[in-house]
């Protein structure tokens, strides 16, 4: 099994910025792919970015530009780099880990995630 847990969500004004981090537990498989989603009240759950492990990374049109996936394998931790934030970037953001590489087909694809995190919430005001 594996644990992955949030951090560094918090509240900000709008064109601020914020690192999230996401780690897990243990080294998950050499073929990964480690994604963020956000749901925010009465919405949906998005996919905003994605990274695997053969260093592909996707991103969702809203957010391309101004958030940054990134990941140390050293230290098994997922990152997501946000600036120029606007409110509505508001959401609760979760990482989410799935043994198998991402492709643009299938990334935001929910279901197909076997991990997931308690998620961080990301507040941004006007």
């Amino acid at each position: 099994q594996v644990q992955l847990v949030e951090s560094g969500g918090g509240s900000v004004q709008a064109g601020g910025s914020l690192r999230l981090s996401c780690a897990a537990s243990r080294y998950i498989s050499s073929k990964v792919c480690m994604a963020w989603f956000r749901q925010a009240p009465g919405k949906e759950r998005e996919g905003v970015a994605a990274i695997d492990s053969a260093g592909f990374t996707y991103y969702a049109d809203s957010v391309k530009g101004r958030f940054t996936i990134s990941q140390d394998n050293a230290k098994n931790t997922l990152y997501l780099e946000m600036s120029s934030l606007k409110p509505e970037d508001t959401a609760m953001y979760l990482c989410a880990a799935r043994m198998a590489y991402c492709y643009s087909a299938s990334w935001r694809q929910t279901d197909s995630f076997a991990y997931w995190g308690q998620g961080s919430e990301v507040t941004v005001s006007s």
